[in-house]
């Protein structure tokens, strides 16, 4: 399949090539998604949610409380993936060169002595970022770089990051003392949140069953990492391939302008409760999302509903709620789903 692409998103790929693209698209993530579900119990939503950011080219924040399986879904999906993976335990003394990686100085056989950088766990294909609000914000500020540029820098030296490259945070929401909430700039570096439910009687005694017996489940890697990379790479040319129509387009910037507040298309809820709605990186996110979903559907174009589907997911941490809406027990969920609702 080639990369060029024309002015309206399509490449110039033939109709048989897309569909054979398609359908290996639609092979891999179906396996990757029946693995993962093998590990983790009632969480098809997170699961789906969490690979497609990362067919899609994103990170993902995590929220839950403790003990819903957050670190051990990351760390199944990285071997599922057979992707390198590096974890980093985040903690209030964490220092940003724990993060990045610093500059040791080394002697050589000659007895030479010369500074050779030191990776920090930042290289590898995925990161996970356990209880990522638990550190001060100077460390937090190390992940922004990487998130964005996928590269670091370290005295006044840039390094590149493996390709691919993703960030899986979690953190937990209702232990307060001893973290640090994340800035808005880095929120908005998340390609999608996903809030972890607990679960149902059902899924808890499935979980009960597939863990406390004698053979406990495992997961496979669907193919080997250099491989697995070039997969991934194709998986994410052919997600920007998929066409969003002027009137999906619209639809989607009549959502962002609904979720500002001040605007001519605003709602009461969003005009009394939000600070500041989602910015263009929000409406980047929610397009991608929905490509994921339309390929799933095996189209090569955007609908409606693939766009609703994608809302929540990309732009829940985009919101910035005002007082009042604490006060009044108003989530960023309840005014997305108001909006979509209205759509």
């Amino acid at each position: 399949m080639t990369e060029q692409h024309t002015s309206d998103g399509l490449s110039s790929s033939s109709p048989e090539e897309l569909e054979e693209a398609i359908y290996e698209f639609i092979q891999v993530f179906s396996d990757a998604e029946n693995e993962v579900s093998r590990m983790m119990v009632g969480m098809k939503d997170i699961i789906r949610g969490t690979l497609s950011a990362i067919f899609a080219g994103g990170h993902v924040l995590l929220e839950g409380v403790p003990g819903l399986g957050k670190t051990l879904l990351v760390k199944s999906v990285s071997t599922v993936l057979g992707l390198s993976f590096k974890r980093i335990q985040f903690t209030p003394d964490l220092m940003p060169s724990d993060v990045t990686g610093t500059q040791v100085l080394t002697e050589d056989e000659s007895g030479r002595r010369s500074f050779t950088f030191k990776p920090g766990p930042l290289f590898a294909n995925i990161v996970l970022a356990d209880e990522v609000n638990r550190t001060t914000p100077k460390t937090q500020a190390a992940l922004l770089e990487a998130m964005e540029e996928k590269q670091i820098t370290v005295l006044d030296q840039t390094y590149t990051l493996p390709k691919p490259f993703f960030v899986l945070a979690t953190q937990n929401p209702i232990e307060l003392e001893g973290t640090y909430p994340l800035p808005e700039a880095q929120l908005d570096r998340f390609l999608v949140k996903l809030l972890v439910s607990p679960p149902s009687s059902e899924d808890l005694k499935e979980i009960l069953r597939r863990t406390t017996g004698v053979h406990i489940p495992e997961v496979r890697t669907l193919l080997p990492a250099e491989q697995m990379q070039e997969v991934i790479s194709r998986m994410r040319l052919l997600v920007r391939e998929v066409v969003a129509p002027d009137p999906i387009r619209e639809v989607v910037v009549r959502i962002m302008m609904a979720l500002t507040p001040g605007s001519d298309y605003a709602t009461d809820k969003v005009n009394k409760y939000v600070r500041f709605g989602p910015g263009p990186r929000g409406a980047q996110s929610m397009v991608l999302c929905a490509k994921v979903a339309a390929l799933l559907d095996s189209r090569i174009n955007l609908a409606f509903e693939d766009v609703k589907s994608a809302m929540a997911s990309t732009l829940r941490h985009r919101l910035i709620l005002n007082f009042q809406a604490e006060a009044d027990g108003v989530t960023a969920d309840d005014i997305i789903e108001e909006v979509r609702s209205a759509k």
